[in-house]
């Protein structure tokens, strides 16, 4: 999906623009901004993981440029719930501004405030719970409880004068949550009955039909899997899943097991979740997982994160046999989360190496140990039918979860004009019921590598990965400053293009003869030699070793 870059006009008055930074076209950065009267109120502000082809790369946040100089126009940030694809980028935003006020649930705030302690940021919030109503700036806002796999998501309506809309943030339609907090059909349909001039829903699941199972179905077959298992148990989920987490609890302490935490963000989240009263666990469960090495192989379940093989969790350490806990013969892993996108590839290699080391690798492809929290077909049918948006705005997917919830809009009545199938930076305003694009910002990658935030750009994501599937060459070359005739050289290196860099004695004498000739018609240039040296190698070892490397000639003048 590509729109044209084209510039708004200017925001006229009594208009409500909205544009998505992020989560459009993709599983994960989601942040949109809301714009009325001069000032902006934006909602979530996430991360997105790199996949393969962005080595090094840590985190990816979204594009903060159409607001930087806008800073003190923002009246606050809504948090929908507490997953890092939602609150990951807070503290980059808040390194802006720390002032900017937040605002969400009670275990959202906190799971932000504990990121920010880490970032040295202490920021300004506001707890609000389902059904309160608050005012910020020209924005009257309203919160709705929705249900998705971690406790406290809320939906947020945004009444100005311009129309209401309505953003779901992720949520599903479970009927027996754990917690008994289900997704507040009445207040939509009451706001349905208002008038929704505009529906930004989650896409996620909008290929999928029927409806996204109950959680309660996975608390038995955790239980059967662990009541099964002879020795170790290792389940890996996201560290945010208060609810999986619980299962797991209660199926250990029912098979006479105690529970370890394993990675930072496991044990912070989940003390927090505790602390509030999302997380309940019966005494004498949980250990220390350094005490837990002390006890019988069928006393313990670990808790862990890496259900996504990112390289440095704990389970890909697993998988490496990089971490004090090793899997071997006998041990069962379970991984209870589903695959996001792009990540099929590091997941499958884990559970290859888990396997490899003799565990029992149990996932979703073989039992039910997790179900998505994000609504299906059928249920994302029933919010249009008892909504009846005026306007759709599809978010938070790939490009075929934003075509499949147009879609189901369209198939309940919704005409296909009033559904918009936009990208990160498609500008929408709304005025009189009616959402129309009106302009399109250029929307960039901003890449986390270690402690550098935006300086990776993606010429240097190139570079690497041609340097790790290509290999690296040096050429170096001492010349006459004045006559041009080679001194010294050429010398060739070479890492991880060939056994042993003899084989490059070939075209040496080439580059000798290259070199030669463009000192015959005067050229002295540094760059230039460089060029000729970087021609003739290229040409050669793509023709002789049928690789593209990355080729790095220096001419030194003498």
């Amino acid at each position: 999906m590509s729109i044209p870059i084209a510039a708004p006009e200017p925001l006229a008055q009594g208009t409500l623009r909205v544009t998505p930074i992020g989560g459009l076209g993709e599983i994960g950065r989601n942040m949109t901004t809301f714009e009325f009267d001069g000032k902006i109120l934006i909602v979530d502000c996430g991360v997105l993981f790199p996949e393969e082809h962005q080595p090094g790369v840590d985190l990816i946040l979204p594009d903060f440029e159409p607001i930087k100089s806008r800073l003190d126009d923002i009246v606050g940030v809504v948090l929908t719930h507490g997953h890092e694809d939602h609150i990951g980028a807070v503290p980059y935003l808040l390194r802006l501004k720390n002032d900017i006020p937040l605002i969400g649930s009670g275990l959202t705030l906190a799971l932000v405030e504990a990121k920010l302690k880490e970032h040295r940021i202490k920021p300004y919030t506001l707890t609000v719970v389902e059904g309160q109503k608050e005012q910020v700036g020209p924005f009257d806002l309203e919160f709705i409880a929705v249900n998705h796999s971690i406790p406290d998501a809320m939906a947020v309506a945004i009444r100005t004068p311009a129309g209401l809309a309505l953003a779901t943030g992720d949520f599903k339609m479970d009927q027996l949550p754990l917690d008994g907090r289900i997704t507040d059909l009445r207040s939509f349909a009451r706001l349905g009955e208002e008038g929704v001039d505009l529906f930004l829903v989650d896409s996620t699941n909008a290929d999928v039909p029927g409806f996204t199972p109950t959680e309660r179905s996975i608390g038995p077959v955790l239980d059967q899997v662990i009541a099964k298992s002879q020795r170790r148990v290792i389940v890996a989920s996201f560290s945010s899943h208060v609810h999986r987490v619980q299962q797991v609890i209660d199926a250990a302490h029912a098979n006479g097991r105690r529970v370890a935490f394993l990675g930072r963000s496991m044990v912070r989240n989940m003390t927090i979740a505790q602390q509030l009263g999302y997380l309940t666990v019966p005494d004498n469960t949980l250990i220390d997982y350094k005490k837990a090495r002390d006890l019988p192989d069928d006393k313990i379940v670990y808790m862990s994160t890496g259900s996504q093989g990112e390289p440095m969790a704990v389970l890909s350490r697993m998988a490496n046999l990089d971490h004090a806990i090793e899997p071997g013969e006998g041990d069962t892993i379970i991984l209870a989360s589903s695959l996001i996108p792009g990540n099929e590839n590091a997941v499958y290699r884990v559970i290859d190496g888990l396997t490899r080391l003799g565990a029992n690798v149990v996932h979703k492809a073989n039992a039910r140990v997790h179900v998505s929290g994000h609504a299906a077909a059928g249920e994302l049918l029933y919010c249009y039918n008892i909504l009846k948006p005026k306007n759709v705005l599809p978010v938070h997917g790939e490009y075929r979860h934003l075509m499949a919830n147009a879609k189901l809009a369209q198939d309940t009545g919704i005409p296909e004009e009033r559904t918009i199938i936009g990208g990160n930076g498609t500008i929408i305003d709304l005025r009189d019921g009616e959402a129309t694009i009106a302009g399109q910002l250029d929307i960039g990658f901003v890449y986390v590598d270690g402690s550098t935030v935006g300086g990776v750009t993606d010429a240097d994501l190139k570079d690497r990965r041609i340097l790790g599937e290509e290999g690296f060459v040096s050429i170096i070359v001492v010349v006459d400053s004045s006559t041009g005739r080679i001194i010294s050289g050429p010398e060739i290196h070479a890492r991880g293009v060939a056994e042993d860099d003899s084989v490059f004695d070939d075209v040496t004498p080439k580059i000798i003869a290259a070199l030669k000739e463009a000192a015959g018609n005067g050229v002295r240039d540094n760059h230039a030699l460089s060029q000729i040296i970087r021609r003739t190698i290229g040409r050669w070892v793509n023709q002789k070793l049928r690789r593209r490397p990355m080729i790095v000639p220096l001419v030194i003048e003498a």
